[in-house]
């Protein structure tokens, strides 16, 4: 127990604590700064210890902090050191409030500090961690395409089907696997950028059907593209595949140029 002031080497290291990272303030921040003045050893050393477990934190971080908050606590260290010339103020006896509970008094030395270095970085992982979702939705959503396609090769039911590049494009090429009942991949290469305002459509037409739209893609660069087609309601053989520029979104009814065509 301090001879100065009566209180318990724990109720010291609280104060300490607190007094560190800024938050004390009113009459316990006079007492404390009090014991301070009075060169109270067990105050001095308490303090000393939780300014040395903030700078510690602050430069040791895989991150480092902003300059401001390390320069700010620099500061405070450097205040303190000073405080022999501020003139003594008086200790009040009187029975101290608890600041905190007991079990979080004693993890005011690494925990709190630990918030305070931290809590600037919260941030940056929550943006990391909404990158690693997406990119783990979009692992997901690969593989699921993959086991498709493997799901359609091994079906001896699968037709493969090629299809030319037309008048409007004509070293572009394309390739069909279809399943009636699994639905379909289709492969594209060398098709020309797709304009503003256009998608390419695939259509699936059977006899004297009209043809039947089975999805809008886009293409890279390169003119390379995939896509994965549902099956079709009610069409059990497909005789000609064929993809077409359309307006963005499509349209029920093909109404483009024809770019690829193919037969099964």
């Amino acid at each position: 127990m301090s001879e100065i002031s009566g209180l318990r080497p724990e109720e010291i290291a609280e104060l300490a604590a607190v007094y560190a990272l800024g938050g004390l303030d009113g009459e316990d921040r006079a007492r404390f700064e009090a014991l301070l003045d009075a060169g109270d050893a067990e105050a001095v050393e308490a303090l000393r210890v939780h300014q040395e477990t903030l700078a510690a934190l602050a430069t040791q971080s895989a991150h480092q902090p902003p300059a401001a908050l390390r320069s700010a606590l620099m500061a405070r260290i450097a205040e303190d050191a000073r405080a022999g010339a501020r003139p003594p103020l008086p200790a009040r006896a009187r029975p101290r409030r608890a600041l905190w509970p007991a079990v979080w008094a004693g993890a005011l030395a690494a925990g709190i500090a630990a918030v305070v270095v931290g809590l600037w970085l919260s941030t940056s992982y929550d943006r990391r961690l909404q990158a690693l979702a997406q990119e783990a939705a979009a692992l997901r959503a690969e593989l699921t395409r993959q086991q498709a396609v493997l799901a359609i090769l091994r079906d001896p039911a699968t037709q493969v089907v090629a299809l030319a590049g037309q008048p409007v494009a004509p070293t572009a090429r394309g390739r069909m696997l279809w399943h009636a009942q699994a639905g379909g991949i289709l492969v594209t290469t060398g098709l020309p950028p797709v304009p503003a305002g256009k998608t390419y459509q695939l259509w699936a037409i059977t006899g004297q059907r009209p043809p039947v739209p089975a999805g809008t893609f886009g293409v890279d660069t390169g003119g390379v593209a995939s896509l994965q087609v549902p099956p079709l309601s009610g069409v059990e053989r497909v005789d000609v595949f064929a993809v077409t520029l359309e307006p963005a979104g499509g349209l029920p009814a093909p109404s483009g140029d024809m770019y690829l065509a193919g037969k099964s």
